[in-house]
């Protein structure tokens, strides 16, 4: 779609402004970005909600299905997660509320897939925007694992 590479932009800016270096990030991160969510737009009922002003997108947030890190027991009436993720607007026009339209937004459309949680990583300074929402933290355990 014609919104993927400005979203996709979104999504690499996202990582450079939470102090990920440019060196850090893969050379092809762009189309290796627009291959995620052309797979995730047909499998896993991916969409994108973007914030305009006037004609210029300044925000977007995505989300999608969540296909688990492992093989879920659960009926989907019982457990059935959709995730959130890439939840950006541009630096000059924050805190307008534009991000928490776009999360509520993005919060429907799962709920119009019968999701029954919404799941996302939030960013140090998106925390208190979900926190607002009604988004619970949770303790996900990371080990750096690397030697």
């Amino acid at each position: 779609m014609a919104e993927d590479s400005i979203v996709a932009q979104h999504f690499y800016q996202l990582w450079l402004d939470n102090n990920v270096t440019p060196d850090s990030i893969k050379d092809d991160w762009l189309e290796v970005t627009l291959n995620f969510i052309a797979k995730a737009r047909q499998e896993l009922s991916f969409r994108t909600f973007v914030g305009k002003i006037n004609t210029e997108i300044v925000a977007s947030a995505s989300c999608q299905l969540f296909a688990g890190l492992y093989p879920s027991p659960f009926k989907p009436s019982i457990r059935q997660y959709g995730y959130i993720w890439n939840v950006f607007v541009e630096s000059a026009y924050r805190r307008q509320g534009i991000g928490t339209k776009l999360t509520k937004t993005a919060i429907d459309y799962l709920r119009s897939l019968n999701c029954t949680h919404a799941i996302l990583h939030a960013s140090p300074h998106g925390k208190a925007v979900y926190e607002n929402l009604g988004f619970v933290p949770k303790n996900e355990m990371i080990l750096d694992i690397r030697e």
